[in-house]
């Protein structure tokens, strides 16, 4: 699909009124059909939001299989409709801690990734901490290459539970990096986070900032993790290692099929932001309104999530040309957006009110943190594609679509929304 159909399919975000009529159509059909469910109708055999043709990288050589930890996740679903429209096959665990699954036990966000690409994930529910397990899966595929996204994530939870974030994160990171190593599998992309940077000394924040100064416990086993990927990349020479900070991911598919379910803990803001202007939450809580910024408000960079998808492929392709050893990247926009802006941002673009209340900061937030993303852009060839509107349009298509998550059918939730906002 060209950047023109991508811009179109946006800037269709229907009335409510229009998705009632719509679904009361049709709600869902086959995948060899076409979805209706409230934009404009797109054949489920296409890549809704994936770059143009010229874009992309197709799956080439010997690499064909990519196994995804955290793969029923936010990100890592996003992630995997990217990999299967770049031809891959994906293997994906999850143990379901920030995700959801359906009675038969299988990966809801998966399930509709499915309907997304037309092709199959194979999936495995699969605890990191359970390495036998792990061997198991290991011992049926051949696995290429790993994205390693699992991790609990967040960062006030973190403060409370140190010792749950040490052992589930950095435990489960050595598990898998020794399964790895006897498989003969030295190829991964880590999911790292601005969060090793701390609080930052200068702006925009560059892969050479000082790292180690972390103001929680969720950024230090993230750091930690780094630390290992380093110190073993010295040691055993066969391991070729890409770990991408992210910063602020946001936004949703633009099919509004998968994105960041709201029944489950999350700490990005958009998800709050979101169930406010629905009416599922009464006001939002902002944490610190005396910073110095524009506004007092925390500054912070927000990037599309299938913009971070297409950097992991990216990432891919740099493993696939060249032993690196280990490589780190930001992912971001460069762009710092305040907490108020993003509510303004969001307000205006889909015709909400988002109450909200300001109380005291936070224990271990960050003032100001926004990227510098140069060296991804020139040794990665990735730059940021979306903007802030387009952003808060994705998401909220996601969240109309979808006010319960995963966990109600499209069409009742939707009914449901409109009768609330009726």
């Amino acid at each position: 699909m060209s950047r023109a159909s991508h811009d179109t399919l946006r800037s269709s975000l229907p009335s409510t009124a229009a998705i009632q009529d719509r679904v009361s159509q049709s709600s869902r059909e086959s995948v060899s059909g076409v979805l209706r469910i409230g934009i404009d109708c797109v054949p489920l055999n296409c890549s809704i939001l994936s770059p143009a043709p010229s874009q992309r990288r197709k799956m080439t050589g010997d690499w064909r299989t990519i196994f995804v930890t955290g793969g029923a996740g936010y990100i890592g679903s996003h992630c995997i409709v990217e990999l299967l429209e770049c031809g891959y096959d994906v293997v994906a665990i999850d143990n379901f801690a920030n995700s959801v699954t359906e009675t038969d036990g299988k990966s809801a966000a998966l399930k509709r990734v499915e309907q997304i690409t037309g092709k199959k994930v194979t999936f495995y529910n699969c605890d990191l901490l359970d390495k036998e397990k792990l061997e198991s899966i290991f011992n049926k595929h051949k696995i290429d290459c790993v994205i390693h996204f699992a991790a609990i994530k967040a960062v006030g939870e973190s403060m409370q539970v140190p010792l749950h974030y040490y052992r589930n994160n950095i435990i489960g990171a050595i598990n898998l990096l020794e399964v790895m190593k006897a498989a003969g599998c030295f190829q991964l992309v880590f999911s790292s986070s601005c969060t090793v940077y701390g609080e930052p000394t200068e702006l925009p924040i560059t892969e050479e900032h000082e790292t180690g100064n972390i103001t929680n416990v969720y950024g230090r086993t993230k750091y930690f993790i780094e630390e290992m990927l380093k110190d073993i990349s010295r040691a055993e020479k066969s391991w070729n290692i890409i770990s991408l900070r992210y910063f602020n991911p946001v936004g949703a598919h633009s099919s509004g099929l998968i994105g960041e379910d709201p029944t489950k803990p999350f700490t990005n803001l958009m998800p709050y932001i979101a169930q406010v202007a629905l009416r599922h939450k009464s006001e939002l809580v902002i944490f610190g309104g005396d910073y110095p910024t524009n506004d007092g408000t925390g500054v912070r960079d927000y990037i599309h999530v299938m913009d971070l998808a297409a950097g992991h492929v990216a990432a891919l392709n740099a493993l696939h040309k060249q032993h690196l050893k280990l490589k780190i990247y930001n992912l971001g926009t460069g762009n710092g957006v305040t907490v108020l802006e993003l509510i303004k941002t969001f307000e205006k673009i889909t015709g909400t009110t988002v109450p909200y209340v300001i109380k005291e900061r936070r224990e271990g937030d960050i003032v100001s943190m926004y990227a510098n993303t140069d060296l991804a852009k020139k040794e990665l060839g990735w730059t940021a594609k979306y903007n802030v509107e387009q952003m808060c349009q994705d998401f909220w298509r996601w969240q109309v679509m979808n006010p319960h998550g995963y966990r109600t059918s499209i069409k009742n939730g939707i009914n449901e929304h409109l009768n609330n906002t009726s």
